[in-house]
């Protein structure tokens, strides 16, 4: 039966993710001649404004507190999401009461989170989480939901028949079908993490690359801006690429032996 070589995919994967990274930094190159260092600085004069940043004792205490709010934010919408959702996909009546909620959260911009959650807990971290956890949990909520509901009827019969135990049903049932649809989400909402943990700090001046982000617009430095800007995407990457990534391979093996897949 054939099978996929999941190494060769990958190292194909990250071909194709070096050569998209590379045509961003040409463009960026380009657009910084077009529009000069004021607009837009070059890789080079971001790369040495992020060096002046390490060497300086500022980029690495506000990498750890935008870390600490976007992943505590995030690991608590994940929680959170994950669980209401599976309830109100395999529930009519709960899916009923929850789904206008989670629409409604939805449509609250994240900026009005952040300026409630500011005016409810103050200038502490635990703003920045909850603006977090309440901005991106309905995404992994609906993720949740949709899997859990589309789960195939006929295994779920073939189980009961054969009295699949409930955990080997949660495992080997349920898990992978939900999973490949809420990982996908779990990526869009870490971004969503970090974008709002940046925002709530920027307008809270506590620390973290949100405040770095203040104090380089207050200074006209587009360099150290667009340095701020890098280390966002750099630690974003970072996370998806050792976290989410190798979680998605290791619960789509069960893919392999499908009919029709290619090797």
């Amino acid at each position: 039966m054939p099978r996929i070589s999941w190494r060769r995919l990958a190292g194909g994967e990250r071909r194709w993710a070096v050569l998209g990274l590379g045509a961003v930094i040409a463009l960026w190159e380009i657009g910084h001649r077009v529009y000069g260092d004021f607009v837009l600085p070059s890789p080079l004069a971001t790369i040495a404004a992020l060096g002046r940043l390490g060497a300086s004792g500022d980029l690495w205490p506000a990498v750890v507190t935008t870390a600490r709010d976007a992943l505590s934010g995030f690991l608590a919408a994940t929680l959170a999401g994950s669980l209401l959702g599976g309830l109100a996909g395999r529930s009519t009546p709960i899916r009923a009461m929850l789904q206008p909620i989670a629409t409604l959260l939805i449509g609250v911009p994240a900026i009005a989170w952040v300026v409630l959650s500011l005016l409810w807990f103050g200038g502490s971290g635990l703003a920045a989480t909850f603006s977090v956890a309440i901005a991106v949990g309905p995404v992994v909520f609906a993720a949740a939901v949709q899997g859990t509901r589309t789960v195939d009827g006929g295994l779920r019969t073939m189980a009961r028949a054969f009295r699949v135990p409930f955990g080997a049903m949660i495992v080997d049932v349920y898990l992978p079908h939900v999973l490949s649809y809420l990982l996908p989400a779990l990526g869009t909402a870490l971004a969503m993490s970090w974008k709002v943990a940046v925002m709530a700090e920027l307008l809270s001046g506590t620390g973290g690359i949100g405040d770095g982000l203040a104090a380089a617009r207050a200074e006209v430095d587009t360099a150290k801006t667009m340095a701020w800007v890098v280390v966002v995407v750099a630690l974003l990457l970072i996370v998806e690429r050792l976290v989410i990534e190798p979680v998605r391979r290791y619960f789509e093996t069960w893919r392999h032996g499908l009919p029709g897949e290619a090797a």
